[in-house]
C-alpha cells in the first residue's frame, strides 16, 4: 500500500486544481489580453514611425492662382475630372498652383478611405501623384472589390515602393487622422459632393468643364494683368 500516500496527494492536488480552475483561467485571459494590447500598441507605433503628412501640390507653389480640389478616389466624377486637370497643369503649370485634398464620401463609397490611405502611404515614399493617377485610371477595377487591398498592393509594386513600409503605413493612425481632418475641413466649407473646388479661396460653381476651365483661365489672365 505504499502507493496510497501518492494517490492521496494526487487526489488533493486535483481537487485543489478544480477549486481554483476559473481563477487560473481568469489570470491566463488577463495575461493574454495584456499581451495583445501591448502588441497592438507596438504595431501602431511602428506604423506611425517616419510618417510625415505633407500638402499635395502640383505646379508653381508660388503662383498667384491656386486651385484646390476636394476629392474622393472612388468618385466617378473625380476620375473624369482627373485628366482635364492634368491638361490644365500641362498648359498653365507655371501660373497655377494645384492642391489635392481628401473628401471621402464614406456613406456611398466604402473603399474611398482605404484608397486615400494607399495614396498617403505611397506619399511617404514620394509617390503620391503616381498612386493618385493609378487609383483614378483603374477606378472601375478596384471599386468593385470587397477588399481592394490586393489592387493597392499591386499598384505599389508597379511603382517600385518598399512593400514592407507601404503595408505598414496603410495602418498608420497619423495618416487616418490627416484624412479625417481633410474631410472635416470640407464639411466645414459646406461641401456635400465631389469633386468640389476652391479657386483662390472661393468655392467654384459650374455646370460644365468648359465653365470650370474658363473660370481658371480668367483668373490666370487677371493675375498676369496685375
Amino acid at each position: 500500500m505504499v502507493f496510497l500516500p501518492y494517490l492521496y496527494k494526487w487526489y488533493n492536488s486535483t481537487r485543489m486544481l478544480k477549486k481554483h480552475f476559473w481563477k487560473i483561467v481568469a489570470v491566463v485571459v488577463i495575461i493574454l489580453i495584456g499581451a495583445s494590447v501591448l502588441y497592438s500598441q507596438q504595431t501602431a507605433e511602428r506604423a506611425n514611425e517616419g510618417v510625415v503628412i505633407e500638402t499635395h501640390v502640383k505646379g508653381n507653389p508660388d503662383a498667384l492662382v491656386t486651385l484646390v480640389e476636394y476629392s474622393d478616389f472612388e468618385c466617378p466624377a473625380c476620375a473624369q475630372f482627373s485628366p482635364y486637370i492634368k491638361e490644365l497643369m500641362e498648359e498653365y503649370g507655371n501660373e497655377l498652383r494645384f492642391e489635392y485634398r481628401h473628401f471621402p464620401l464614406i456613406n456611398i463609397h466604402p473603399n474611398a478611405v482605404p484608397a486615400a490611405r494607399a495614396a498617403e502611404a505611397a506619399a511617404q515614399q514620394g509617390k503620391f501623384w503616381e498612386m493618385h493617377d493609378k487609383l483614378f485610371e483603374n477606378q472601375t477595377s478596384w471599386t468593385r472589390s470587397s477588399s481592394p487591398s490586393a489592387a493597392f498592393n499591386q499598384y505599389a509594386e508597379e511603382l517600385g515602393l518598399d512593400m514592407a513600409k507601404f503595408k505598414l503605413h496603410l495602418n498608420s493612425s497619423t495618416i487616418t487622422d490627416s484624412i479625417n481632418a481633410s474631410f472635416d475641413d470640407a464639411r466645414e466649407r459646406n461641401f456635400t459632393g465631389t469633386p468640389s473646388f476652391l479657386l483662390n479661396g472661393e468655392k467654384m460653381e459650374f455646370t460644365t468643364f468648359e465653365e470650370f476651365r474658363g473660370a481658371i483661365v480668367s483668373a490666370i489672365e487677371a493675375s498676369n494683368a496685375d
